[in-house]
């Protein structure tokens, strides 16, 4: 049941808005494959992960699929659960200015030179920045 059947954040947050699935993705993006990858990376308890692992595969964001030595299945994101990197690169982009001290060490996400990755913005069609001050929410229909 969505908490809000009309707004599109609800609905999300009701898939991915708890702490271990948005952790769970996050790994996944950064190359996690098995239950113990997830395990470890995360420290959440056993039943929790294989709780959330189910849920966000009956979500249709991750998957089982058989690893390359043939012997066992792995995880991989779905379209869908790929989807969720600009969330990912966001959120993250958020904590790096909120949610730590001046020179307090944190990882950093880079592109494939190795270049910090630029601040993610919305911007409208003419290339303006968009804010909760410039824009607004339309009911349906």
């Amino acid at each position: 049941m969505w908490t809000d059947p009309e707004c599109p954040v609800a609905r999300a947050v009701d898939v991915v808005g708890d702490r271990w699935s948005l952790l769970i993705i996050r790994d996944a993006m950064a190359g996690a494959r098995s239950f113990t990858d997830f395990q470890q990376r995360t420290g959440i308890a056993r039943n929790i992960l294989a709780d959330r692992l189910r849920k966000l595969a009956a979500h249709d964001l991750i998957t089982q699929v058989e690893a390359p030595s043939g012997k066992r299945r792995v995880y991989a994101l779905t379209e869908a659960g790929k989807d969720l990197f600009a969330v990912i690169v966001t959120l993250r982009q958020w904590g790096e200015r909120h949610a730590f001290e001046a020179g307090e060490p944190r990882s950093v996400l880079v592109d494939e030179q190795g270049e910090v990755v630029p601040e993610l913005v919305p911007v409208a069609i003419g290339g303006a920045p968009l804010t909760s001050d410039t824009t607004s929410v339309r009911g349906p229909g």
